[in-house]
C-alpha cells in the first residue's frame, strides 16, 4: 500500500508542477514557451482554461490524499 501512494505521489507531483505551469500568467509566463502559437490560440476559449483549472483541482486533491494516506501508513507502521 505505502509502495502504491508514493508512486500515485510521484505522478500527481510531476502532473502538478506541469499543470500549474500551463497556467496563463498576467504576463503569460512559462505557459507560452510550450505551446506558442498553438496554445494562444486555445487560450481563449474559456472552456480550456476551466478544463486545466479542473484538472488542476483534481490533481491537487489526489496529491493531497495521498500525503495524508502516507502519513496515516507511516504513524500506524
Amino acid at each position: 500500500m505505502i509502495i502504491t501512494l508514493s508512486i500515485v505521489l510521484c505522478i500527481a507531483s510531476l502532473m502538478l508542477v506541469v499543470l500549474v505551469l500551463l497556467h496563463r500568467g498576467k504576463g503569460g509566463g512559462l505557459s507560452s514557451m510550450f505551446g506558442g502559437s498553438l496554445y494562444s490560440s486555445l487560450s481563449g476559449s474559456s472552456v480550456v482554461e476551466r478544463n486545466l483549472d479542473r484538472l488542476t483541482i483534481i490533481t491537487a486533491v489526489v496529491w493531497t490524499i495521498c500525503i495524508i494516506g502516507l502519513g496515516l501508513l507511516y504513524k500506524a507502521g
